[in-house]
C-alpha cells in the first residue's frame, strides 16, 4: 500500500490519500479522541502523541497537529493509516453516522430557493476545490443575507481561510445569487 501525502496551507495540516476510498458519501471532522470513539482509524490516530484533530473525506485524511514536526509524524501518521487499512476493520462504526451539509441547518421558508441555489454553488464551485486542500466546507444557515458555513478539517483554524471566505466564496456568491451580502464561519 502506497500513501500519499499532500500540504496544505495550513500548515498544522497534512493530507494523506491511501489510494482507497475513506469515507464515501460524507465526512467526520474529529477535534480530539473523545469524539472518534466511533472511528477506529481516528482513534489509532490520536494515540500518536501531538496529534490533535483528525478529518476524514471522501478519498483522504487530514491530520492536524498541536506540537511537534511533520517528519517526527509523519512516519507514525502513515504507519497507523496503512496498519488500520491491512486491518480490515472499518473506518467508522456502522451505527455512527456521516456528517452531512443538512445537520441542523436554518434559512426562511421564503428563501428556499435561494438556498438551493447557494448549495449548488457551494457542491459544484467550492466543495471540490476546498478538498483539494484537505478540507471541507458546509452550509449552515441563510439569514439577512449572511451565508453561515461551517469549516472542516484543514480548513479550520487555516491562516488563510478568511481570506478563503471572503474574497472567494462572498465574491462568488454574491456574483450568481444577488441575496447574498456576506458569509460568515460558524
Amino acid at each position: 500500500m502506497f500513501i500519499q501525502t499532500e500540504a496544505t496551507p495550513n500548515p498544522a495540516t497534512l493530507k494523506f490519500l491511501p489510494g482507497k476510498p475513506v469515507l464515501p458519501g460524507g465526512t467526520r471532522d474529529f477535534r480530539d479522541s473523545d469524539e472518534a470513539e466511533d472511528s477506529p482509524l481516528a482513534q489509532k490516530l490520536f494515540g500518536i502523541k501531538h496529534v490533535s484533530g483528525v478529518f476524514l473525506g471522501h478519498d483522504f485524511v487530514t491530520v492536524t497537529r498541536s506540537g511537534g514536526e511533520w517528519q517526527q509524524l509523519k512516519p507514525a501518521i502513515l504507519g497507523a493509516i496503512m496498519d488500520h487499512y491491512l486491518s480490515g476493520a472499518p473506518i467508522v462504526a456502522d451505527t455512527a453516522p456521516a456528517e452531512t451539509a443538512g445537520d441542523a441547518e436554518f434559512f426562511d421558508a421564503d428563501q428556499e430557493t435561494v438556498v438551493k441555489t447557494i448549495k449548488d454553488l457551494l457542491d459544484s464551485r467550492v466543495r471540490p476545490a476546498v478538498a483539494q486542500d484537505g478540507g471541507d466546507i458546509t452550509f449552515k444557515g441563510f439569514k439577512d443575507g449572511v451565508v453561515y458555513l461551517n469549516m472542516k478539517g484543514s480548513c479550520a483554524g487555516c491562516p488563510s481561510s478568511t481570506a478563503t471566505l471572503k474574497h472567494g466564496i462572498e465574491n462568488l456568491l454574491r456574483h450568481f445569487v444577488p441575496e447574498v451580502s456576506e458569509v460568515r464561519p460558524v
